[in-house]
């Protein structure tokens, strides 16, 4: 450990001795919270003196062997201190260099996937960094790898809890660096809006974008672009090799933008050229509604979906709408019709730098129209739905539901040039706790599922009364479900729950949402961002019904949980207190050593605030709350009886020339559970002792570089 410059020596302290050693100081300071911290295993060290107004630099190195889990590494940076202090940190920043002898494949952090940058460097190095400023540090930094010689790495992750049925988060990560052989030859099709409304700058981006396409065509690829306006026309009258790209971009920049808008026209000269012997994308971008030709949104989409159904090989067709004057519904549906994803270019926003972004994901397929089959375990709402296309370099992950368990064969099957290539993976469907962050992440993109087949087909009883449910059990908040934020506290009785559920569905069937302008455009994005879900919400990151931030002292995780906090109370949104009697728990007490002994997962929801409320796998109801001194008993010596972690079997691929079959299990609404809880501002802060505590995790394998708090 070096302070300011000077080695200082460190004691590392085991989690008991942690524990013997400030028990008797949390009891006097009733903060049930810094008790749960030193859970872990702890570093102390004497920092002192520190003058008033001066500060101290820490920097803390240390190595540890990283367990393997279900084939993957595992490291967790202990970063979730927001409990120890009212004041954000200033700045955050975390770097992670991996390097391995065996090429590197799924890499993915499940706190900050959404925040980190991911760069590689060839197949067997990577970097991966965080950096955020004035935040609260509300959850540890956790970071899973795994390496393989496999074309495609999988990678399963499972959590059960009680009775309830499982939830996995399956990733399926190609090659960084596919061989030219396997990279399957496709068709592109641009189509291009030139009406008046695109004149100037937008025009001028979307040509940067298609020109950034045609420059980097895979050596087997054919392409067209069609530009439409009043009427269409093509570069060329069929389908042309990468040797006519920079004919075809001098074509582009030559386009005007003159006339109307006759959607119909563009889409359906380049439908007409796919020939249905290999895997054809479609990128279409406009700025506005069809004015001209087929105006009717029904009409316009069953007929695209009549003229594409006559190719044996159906195109993705991947909409970009540029504005705020793009019929959401038209692209949203179009893109479903068409296994495609919508995208928004707001105005602020360059056309160039996201078609870019996009056609990077997209540019070597490595396997179409893919199927899982889980074996013996029945799995039901994965998302994304429908499964999309593999390609090199990127990374599918795949959230879902499962019932039945243990050791199962996971099949994998896909399209390679017409004929259908079968792998092979092992995989764990274990009753594990400690994945608690899978939970959120499934809701987040059933969340987003339901809101766009709510927006696309209108109100749904079971659509709305699935998306409270699961709003209130995991503190995911929409615009649609803002009581969260307004009135966290009146809506937890059963007479509450039915309430804000009528609420919503009179909100759904209010006057709805026009298909075009701002709003429209913002709310696709936000259903969009759901379903795309990669890491778990945050509390302190919730968007309010204005578009400000959820107040994070509202509103807390904890594990699979959700608390709803006010002043010193916390409670999960599990609890109904007109049909719970919760059993007392006192800190420290006979009793409280008894829970925590045979179940040490609950110290952390006895630990969000001085008095909490929640409610146990098995549906019991518990009450937390401090008692005095006198209450406090000494801790028994931990039980040989005391149940230990077990660590599921690693998930191996390889390849196999079974035939699988496809999960045709049809989407349940899942049953209601709870919402998003804030912390409690009652716990005192760290003191200002000349000890320093910092929870270590269970392993490092990557050296981290300094993290300045």
């Amino acid at each position: 450990m070096w302070v300011d410059g000077q080695p200082i020596e460190g004691e590392i302290l085991p989690a008991d001795k942690a524990r013997e050693i400030y028990e008797d100081y949390v009891r006097r300071q009733r903060d049930p919270a810094l008790l749960e911290y030193v859970g872990r295993d702890a570093v102390r060290a004497r920092i002192f003196p520190i003058p008033a107004g001066e500060e101290r630099r820490i920097q803390l190195e240390y190595t540890e062997i990283l367990p393997a889990e279900e084939g993957m590494l595992h490291y967790r940076y202990p970063l979730n201190t927001e409990r120890f202090s009212a004041l954000p940190l200033e700045q955050v920043s975390i770097s992670v260099s991996l390097t391995s002898q065996t090429p590197l494949r799924t890499i993915y952090s499940s706190s900050h996937q959404n925040e980190v940058v991911i760069t590689h460097d060839g197949a067997y190095r990577a970097s991966i960094s965080y950096e955020a400023n004035h935040v609260f540090p509300d959850r540890d930094f956790e970071l899973y790898a795994s390496t393989t010689t496999d074309d495609i790495g999988a990678n399963l992750l499972t959590y059960q809890s009680g009775e309830e049925d499982g939830f996995f988060l399956l990733m399926l990560t190609p090659a960084l660096e596919t061989e030219a052989r396997r990279v399957l030859p496709r068709d592109i099709l641009l189509v291009l809006d030139t009406s008046g409304s695109m004149d100037g700058e937008k025009l001028k981006q979307a040509q940067d974008a298609l020109a950034h396409i045609l420059k980097r065509l895979n050596p087997e690829d054919r392409f067209n672009v069609v530009a439409f306006s009043s009427g269409a026309r093509a570069y060329a009258p069929a389908l042309q090799g990468p040797q006519e790209a920079e004919a075809a971009i001098a074509w582009v920049y030559q386009l005007e933008a003159l006339g109307g808008t006759n959607i119909y026209l563009g889409l359906s000269e380049a439908l007409a050229q796919t020939d249905g012997t290999r895997p054809t994308v479609v990128v279409f971008l406009t700025d506005g509604m069809a004015t001209e030709g087929i105006v009717d949104d029904d009409t316009l989409l069953s007929t695209l979906a009549q003229e594409a159904a006559q190719n044996v090989a159906a195109a993705r067709i991947f909409p970009f709408g540029v504005g705020y004057d793009v019929n959401t519904l038209f692209l949203d549906q179009l893109a479903a019709d068409h296994r495609g994803v919508p995208a928004y270019v707001a105005p602020e926003e360059r056309i160039d730098e996201k078609v870019s972004a996009f056609y990077g994901r997209i540019q070597s397929p490595v396997l179409t129209n893919i199927a899982l089959d889980f074996g013996g375990v029945q799995t039901y709402d994965v998302f994304p739905t429908p499964l999309p296309d593999l390609y090199a370099g990127t990374q599918l992950i795949l959230a879902g539901r499962y019932s039945g368990s243990g050791a199962q064969t996971i099949t994998l099957t896909g399209e390679v040039e017409g004929q259908r290539e079968t792998y092979t993976y092992a995989g764990n469907f274990t009753a594990s706790g400690d994945k608690d962050f899978i939970p959120r992440l499934w809701a987040s993109r059933k969340i987003g599922y339901l809101l766009t087949q709510i927006r696309l087909y209108g109100e749904n009883e079971e659509w709305i009364s699935a998306v409270v449910s699961l709003s209130l059990r995991y503190g995911i908040i929409t615009p649609y479900t803002s009581f969260l934020v307004e009135e966290p506290n009146t809506i937890l009785s059963s007479e509450g729950r039915m309430r804000v559920t009528e609420e919503a569905a009179e909100y759904f069937q209010a006057a709805p949402m026009a298909p075009s302008g701002e709003k429209a455009v913002e709310d696709a994005v936000m259903r969009q961002e759901l379903e795309a879900a990669a890491a778990a919400p945050t509390a302190g990151a919730m968007p309010a019904p204005d578009g400000a931030l959820a107040s994070a002292s509202s509103a807390r995780y904890v594990g699979d949980k959700t608390f709803l906090c006010q002043a010193n109370v916390c409670t999960d949104t599990a609890y109904i207190p007109d049909k719970m009697t919760p059993q007392t728990i006192v800190f420290m007490s006979e009793a409280y050593w008894q829970l925590t002994e045979t179940h040490p997962e609950w110290s952390a929801y006895f630990a969000v605030a001085e008095e909490s409320y929640f409610v146990a796998p098995d549906g019991t109801a518990y009450h937390f709350r401090l008692g005095t001194e006198a209450d406090a008993v000494p801790r028994p010596e931990p039980s040989a009886a005391t149940p230990s972690a077990t660590t599921p079997s690693a998930t191996t691929p390889s390849a196999t020339t079974t035939s699988p079959t496809t999960d045709t299990t049809p989407p349940t609404t899942p049953p209601a559970t709870p919402t998003a809880p804030t912390p409690s501002s009652g716990s005192p802060g760290l003191c200002s002792s000349a000890a320093m505590l910092l929870g270590l995790s269970a392993g490092v394998v990557f050296h981290r570089k300094k993290a300045q708090h």
